[in-house]
């Protein structure tokens, strides 16, 4: 096999994992699947991969790396610090918007298998690091100009997932309780979205 196409064919086997993954979770999916889903045998699936615990952690550090740095990346344009909050913001739920299923996916797996937490530090933790130490830098010295009042990284991170996150996580109650089908939950999520940017910004003050 060349190697464009070995690449590809892992490429493949990883996107259909990531797929079956955030639909069914990691319990209910098998490698026989994600092997059909991908157009190969279960062989190459193990060949790539090894095990499905192997697979499932390429793809959940890649799902919890790209939803944190979301958050906490820092533009080098010449904007306002609350134009790059607001940014920041639309960027991270957009990610949700087209990642609907992630919340779920990375809730339950921590919650459901603890020992998943130790096994991302070694992956996801050192990015994460440095690119929190990065942000931390920028809001201690906006706190410093007076342009925001006085907070830590933590919680303003905090925030801002927690407002981020919950309406995903309320989907199927939506649905449900106001009866609505995917185009009505889509509109009532953007709106959701322009009131996270508010209440954000207006927590920043000054």
């Amino acid at each position: 096999m060349e190697k464009q196409d070995d690449d590809s064919m892992e490429q493949k086997i990883r996107d259909a994992a990531e797929r079956l993954f955030l639909n069914k979770g990691f319990a209910l999916t098998s490698t026989t699947e994600i092997a059909k889903a991908a157009g190969c045998n279960q062989a190459l699936v193990h060949y790539y991969f090894r095990t499905k615990d192997r697979l499932f952690e390429a793809v959940f550090a890649e799902k919890v790396k790209l939803f944190v740095e979301e958050i906490l990346n820092i533009s080098s344009e010449p904007i306002t610090f609350k134009e790059k909050v607001r940014r920041k913001i639309v960027s991270h739920y957009d990610l949700l918007l087209e990642n609907p299923q992630m919340p779920f996916l990375i809730i339950n797996e921590l919650i459901t298998n603890p020992e998943r937490l130790n096994a991302m530090k070694t992956i996801v933790a050192p990015n994460i690091g440095m690119v929190f130490a990065q942000f931390e830098r920028e809001l201690k010295e906006e706190i410093r100009k007076g342009t925001i009042r006085p907070m830590s990284a933590f919680d303003f991170v905090v925030t801002m997932l927690s407002l981020n996150i919950m309406p995903f996580l309320g989907i199927p109650i939506m649905k449900s309780a106001l009866h609505l089908d995917d185009a009505g939950v889509r509109d009532l999520l953007l709106k959701r979205r322009e009131e996270n940017i508010e209440i954000v910004l207006r927590n920043l003050g000054p």
